[in-house]
């Protein structure tokens, strides 16, 4: 790889890892967050919440800005956006100001990882899939490490510094972008003739507005029942509203003609569909332990922060460690067997949860942990296996993007889980209740992979 294409890779990677490093420090924060603003834990959720539907959104949309404004205009000012939300987030009076900051931090993020790896497909023409690795790399290592740099800096200059780490990232990677990353070829004609009434059009603005709000008003009606512990008038309506919003979200992208989430597409498709449903629950499973291990370590056995951290060290390592050998497994066996050997991994993890309590070692979590690591590592390479061969070769590029929204869902679901067992506190009990019920997900997971090698059989014969 030469000299100048090193540089664009460094360019690129220091600016899309700041969006899976700020989803994955706020882990070891909540337990800080909840103490300094006296909050319940059903509401200092919502500063996961809040980061993942922003990405949800924010990532397909400015990924087809990309093509009509040019990829280095948007990255560039991603990093701006994001500089801005990492300043400005540690001045919040409240929590509410947090929250906002939060979801501005989420959308500038998203707009360099959404075009960051175009950039790279397109001006990197040497090693082509060496310099993608490489990116896949900068996303990955920051998820592994988030929370245990998260841990330190929270540990030695409080929940601030979770927003301040950002700032030397996003100046560097701003500076040498601006230097770097090539001037996209001129698109004026078509910028100019796109009117604001086209451009709404084709980002699919009234589907995005409908699935927000739905997925916003049913999580708050949920939410909000629960942490006032009865069921209101108003709870049921702000919950119907979300229900009526998403039904109407579904009519809409069946007749749009260039859907946010190509429902028409996925319906003439069923094993993709059903790759999709399977990678929502994987997600729910991860990152409910994800965002559910440092909690009940800080809340209920009283670890400290950096300690939470290093412990956490050992999910993101082992995943990373496994994807390169799940890679080659994969490719000679197919990934029908490691997503079954994941499957039994989660719930082997998911049952060391419920044997948990107050006498049992703080090292022992490790084996949970490594559990969940490894099926991550297996499932980052196997789901994505398995998105391949089943979506036709014509729409990889809408199912890929389907396919991280997917992640998302499983993520805001992880934490709408979270929320509603452990409600106002988390307690020893509610996380061996979690530890039941993602045993259950995780069997499910196991069968459907066992369902889907029996129909491959069975085709075969």
């Amino acid at each position: 790889m030469s000299v100048k294409n090193r540089w664009l890779m460094i360019s690129v990677g220091l600016g899309i890892l700041l969006n899976p490093l700020n989803s994955s420090m706020i882990a070891v924060a909540i337990a800080r967050l909840q103490t300094v603003y006296q909050l319940d834990f059903t509401v200092v959720s919502w500063i996961i919440f809040s980061f993942y539907i922003a990405s949800a959104v924010a990532q397909p949309v400015m990924g087809k800005a990309s093509d009509l404004f040019g990829r280095k205009k948007i990255f560039l000012i991603g990093l701006v956006v994001a500089f801005a939300a990492s300043l400005l987030a540690p001045l919040s009076p409240n929590f509410g100001w947090l929250i906002v900051f939060r979801i501005v931090q989420s959308i500038g993020t998203s707009m360099m990882v959404s075009v960051g790896m175009a950039i790279v497909r397109i001006h990197v023409t040497e090693k082509q899939a060496s310099a993608l690795s490489i990116l896949s790399i900068f996303l990955s290592g920051a998820a592994a490490i988030g929370p245990f740099v998260g841990g330190v800096l929270i540990h030695w200059w409080d929940w601030p510094a979770i927003f301040l780490v950002n700032i030397p990232f996003a100046l560097l990677s701003f500076l040498l972008g601006w230097r770097n990353i090539p001037k996209d070829k001129p698109s004026s004609s078509i910028a100019s003739n796109m009117t604001f009434h086209k451009w709404l059009n084709l980002v699919d603005a009234p589907g995005v507005m409908l699935f927000t709000v739905g997925l916003v008003a049913l999580l708050v009606g949920l939410l909000s029942a629960k942490s006032s512990g009865y069921v209101s008038y108003g709870h049921v309506m702000v919950g119907l509203i979300g229900l009526l919003s998403l039904w109407a979200f579904i009519r809409h992208e069946l007749k749009a003609a260039s859907p946010f989430i190509p429902l028409r597409t996925f319906a003439k498709h069923p094993a993709l569909t059903w790759v999709n449903i399977e990678f929502i629950l994987v997600n729910v499973l991860y990152y409910s332990l994800f965002f559910g291990l440092p909690s009940y370590l800080q809340t209920v056995r009283h670890v400290s922060e950096i300690h939470t951290g290093i412990l956490m060290l050992s999910l993101g390592l082992c995943s990373l460690i496994v994807s390169p050998v799940a890679g080659r497994w994969i490719d000679k066996s197919g990934a029908r067997p490691a997503l079954m050997v994941s499957g039994i991994l989660m719930a082997f993890g998911s049952i060391w949860i419920m044997t948990l309590n107050q006498a049992s070692p703080v090292i022992s979590v490790c084996l949970a942990l490594a559990a969940f690591g490894i099926s991550n590592g297996l499932n980052n390479v196997g789901m994505q296996a398995a998105l391949f061969k089943s979506a036709p070769k014509e729409m990889i590029g809408v199912a890929s993007g389907v396919f991280m929204t997917s992640r998302y869902l499983g993520t805001i679901l992880s934490s709408l889980l979270l929320s509603i067992l452990m409600g106002n506190q988390f307690t020893a009990g509610g996380f061996r209740l979690l530890g039941a019920i993602l045993t259950v997900i995780a069997l499910s997971l196991v069968f459907m992979s066992w369902r889907r090698r029996e129909s491959a059989q069975l085709e075969v014969s």
